[in-house]
């Protein structure tokens, strides 16, 4: 028996401000490629099941596009014959009784099982029952769902359980209404033969547990995420359990560090070959204020014209003899030429100042802030 297990496809995700040639977001079309691998991966494989354990939307009320495309995706998979389960996670789930679930979209498929109802729902065929509990916005509700699931374990097929959640702190996202499953009740994961698990955006083994896995997203939503291993779970539920995990090709991540005492050096040295259509980010650290004005982030950029984004990060030192007594006596721009002039000597001073009259001068044409 095969299923594949995928989830935090995070469909309608954008990001960036760069379009592509069609005038869509770059990174949104992204989402909906790795997606569609997943897709044709499916279509290759013929798994007997097909399950997706959460946040297949990035929000609960995504735009006409993303919903567009998965049910143009989601009407071909119901075409294979193949049961597809889905449940819903914290980022598709509305937060007020009052809206409908998105999940809801896919009610009339007759191949497709969604449980977004915020309790423990089961969904049974002639070999394996699928144990679900989607996102709830009341963590307090977890308890009396568990053990709804406990009491529905079927001892003559395989059980699968399928969770939105962090387990333990280890997993935690750091969002919004997301929820820790409880320690006292990981019992239950002995008592099945799979535990698939989504909210994780990193493929994961969960513990000393050999049967509880975190699939991963398909794509990063951040670029905290600096995982380039993203894809989807084969499982094979035979007589042993067998967990494969499958990459997918996504667009590259690569981050940089470069020593502001040896800016020049350090960054020429770096081999662009094979970062085109990247997202780069370089951290320059060691800086102080002097040392950061001398650098531009346009130089940067330019090193790298055929990555997708260059993003630029400045770590400054602690400077122990600068203090600060009264910033807002004065304007920005003379607050920082009175730090020239203390700091720097004669023929550095009149060099930055230029430098730094001319800053403030573009500043000041762009932004008015008087309206």
């Amino acid at each position: 028996m095969k299923i594949i297990h995928f989830s935090d496809t995070h469909l309608g995700f954008n990001d960036l401000d760069i379009l592509n040639s069609d005038g869509i977001n770059q990174r949104e079309v992204d989402f909906y490629k790795a997606f569609d691998d997943i897709v044709q991966s499916i279509i290759k494989i013929k798994p007997d099941y097909i399950i997706h354990t959460g946040d297949l939307f990035h929000r609960s009320s995504p735009s006409n596009r993303a919903i567009a495309f998965a049910l143009d995706k989601f009407a071909y998979l119901n075409s294979l014959n193949i049961p597809i389960i889905l449940i819903a996670g914290n980022h598709s789930t509305p937060r007020t009784v009052t809206s409908k679930p998105i999940l809801s979209i896919f009610d009339n498929f007759s191949n497709i099982y969604c449980a977004y109802s915020s309790k423990y729902e089961t969904f049974e065929f002639d070999n394996i029952v699928f144990h679900t509990i989607p996102h709830l916005n009341e963590e307090s509700g977890i308890y009396n769902e568990l053990d709804k699931l406990e009491s529905s374990i079927n001892n003559y097929k395989k059980n699968i359980m399928m969770l939105h959640c962090s387990v333990g702190a280890s997993y935690l996202m750091s969002e919004f209404g997301e929820f820790v499953y409880p320690k006292d009740k990981e019992y239950i994961f002995e008592k099945m033969d799979y535990v698939a698990l989504g909210h994780w955006h990193g493929f994961s083994k969960v513990g000393k547990y050999e049967n509880v896995f975190y699939s991963g997203s398909s794509e990063r939503t951040s670029l905290n995420d600096k995982r380039n291993n993203k894809g989807y779970i084969l499982v094979n539920l035979n007589n042993s359990l067998e967990v494969n995990f499958k990459h997918i090709s996504i667009r590259p991540f690569y981050s940089f560090e470069i020593d502001g005492n040896n800016f020049e050096k350090e960054l020429s040295s770096i081999d662009k070959s094979n970062l085109n259509g990247a997202i780069i980010q370089v951290v320059i650290n060691n800086l102080t204020a002097l040392k950061s004005i001398d650098i531009s982030n346009h130089q940067i950029k330019e090193y790298f014209t055929n990555c997708l984004q260059v993003v630029v990060k400045r770590e400054f030192i602690k400077e122990e003899d600068f203090k600060v007594d009264d910033i807002q006596a004065i304007s920005l721009k003379e607050y920082f030429t009175e730090f020239l002039e203390e700091y720097c000597a004669k023929d550095e001073y009149e060099r930055l100042k230029f430098k730094s009259d001319e800053l403030f001068a573009k500043y000041e044409e762009s932004y008015d802030d008087i309206n």
